[in-house]
């Protein structure tokens, strides 16, 4: 097991959802936290919910500005996790550019930002640790996840690119993919969600995680198998979302 007590992390993303409920495992765990989202009263709330002291530092992934702007303020870390997210449900036959443009902005160039002002000092210290959280919905197209699925796949590619680029150094790059999670994201969807689990069991499985050496983490386990072989599954497109009368 790791040891990540007193170790600085920047958790973007924090404000609600997963998130939110991260920041209080790893509190637990005695990590030295900064967080950031848009949401500057969501933070300060949950700042005075947890034991040691949280330096509160707003941050807009999709503003290049704002990004650079909070790094400034973040000072050295040891880690940072990214789980910014966006999600609209949408299939191809109703296209909203706007929707779709949004979630990509948010889900993965927010990553390429954040990740653009840590991983030179990571480098430079040849000592870092990167966490990032994708979906299961990045293993295979499905039905209703224009923009969604696309933008978490690019999220896992990403971190493959970056474990692959830092597999002889001191740098650790950890990928998360959960299935459905209980938030106000999900709230959207119209279909059934199998193996829906709460925020705060996905935030413990993620807290966990991170104390292993795994580079990668699916979870529920067994309904991450429908995702991983779904490339040769016929049925994957009737699971969710309407079928295709095309």
């Amino acid at each position: 097991m790791r040891n990540i007590s007193n170790k600085t992390y920047w958790v973007v993303g924090a404000s609600d959802g997963i998130g939110y409920d991260l920041v209080k495992k790893l509190d637990k765990l005695g990590v030295s936290l900064i967080i950031s989202a848009r949401n500057k009263t969501r933070l300060l709330h949950l700042s005075k919910s947890i034991d040691k002291q949280v330096k509160v530092v707003p941050c807009d992934v999709t503003d290049i500005d704002s990004v650079k702007s909070a790094f400034a303020s973040v000072g050295k870390i040891e880690g940072v996790v990214y789980l910014a997210g966006d999600y609209t449900p949408m299939h191809a036959q109703d296209w909203n550019e706007q929707e779709v443009i949004k979630m990509a902005d948010t889900n993965f160039m927010g990553a390429l930002r954040v990740l653009g002002t840590c991983v030179p000092g990571f480098v430079e210290r040849d000592e870092g640790h990167i966490v990032i959280i994708g979906s299961l919905a990045g293993f295979t197209g499905l039905q209703g996840s224009i923009g969604y699925g696309a933008s978490k796949a690019a999220l896992m590619h990403l971190a493959e690119n970056l474990r692959a680029d830092f597999y002889q150094s001191k740098i650790r790059v950890q990928l998360f993919n959960p299935g459905f999670v209980d938030t106000k994201l999900t709230l959207k969807n119209k279909f059934y969600m199998p193996f829906k689990m709460s925020t705060e069991r996905a935030a413990l499985i993620i807290a966990n995680g991170m104390l292993t050496n795994k580079s990668v983490i699916n979870f529920p386990w067994l309904f991450s198998l429908i995702f991983r072989i779904g490339r040769i599954l016929p049925i994957k497109y009737s699971i969710f979302g309407r079928k295709n009368n095309i």
